[in-house]
């Protein structure tokens, strides 16, 4: 039987990053998202023996992380996520799971290669809002463009990433 605690540094390996997105979307604040994270290994560690091995490990780590962010919820009266919205985070990033590329790095990868695929005025636009986290005003100031048209090319970018992703994953499952 493996070492459990080289079997649990594996998983969370596996499938912290994916974590990091679910409490980076639900929880939003830096330190509540390291606070939680931290939490949510805690707990695991202590029910690793009630982990399923039949069953997937981060759906089960998730469902972990999603009970201590609405405790966090409750605790600070920020009531900004709740369960109906975690529910569609927890489905999303199962969608995510469920196609092909063996990691989330993997899949990681193709998302930065299709945005490197985008024509120079998605690409910029794109950068600046989800690299480097700009909210649009300031994407529009720094690019001298309406709010309006930042909106639209990041709807059209978001588009066009969809279509390279969903095109590289099928060539990806047809390997």
């Amino acid at each position: 039987m493996p070492d459990p605690r080289k079997l649990f540094e594996t998983l969370v390996r596996e499938h912290a990053d994916m974590l990091l997105v679910f409490l980076k979307s639900s929880l939003g604040n830096v330190s509540d998202v390291d606070d939680v994270f931290q939490e949510t290994m805690i707990v695991a560690w202590r029910r690793l023996d009630d982990f399923d091995h039949t069953r997937p490990f981060g759906p089960w780590l998730r469902g972990i992380a999603r009970k201590l962010v609405l405790a966090h919820h409750r605790k600070t009266v920020r009531n900004v996520c709740n369960a109906a919205v975690l529910d569609q985070l927890e489905f999303q990033l199962d969608q995510i799971a469920a196609r092909p590329g063996d990691t989330w790095e993997e899949k990681i990868s193709l998302l930065r290669e299709c945005v490197r695929s985008l024509p120079e005025h998605y690409r910029v636009v794109v950068t600046e809002r989800y690299f480097q986290r700009q909210p649009i005003r300031q994407v529009s100031e720094l690019l001298e463009l309406s709010t309006a048209t930042v909106k639209k090319r990041l709807q059209r970018a978001r588009s066009l990433v969809l279509e390279c992703m969903q095109g590289k994953l099928a060539a990806e499952s047809l390997k």
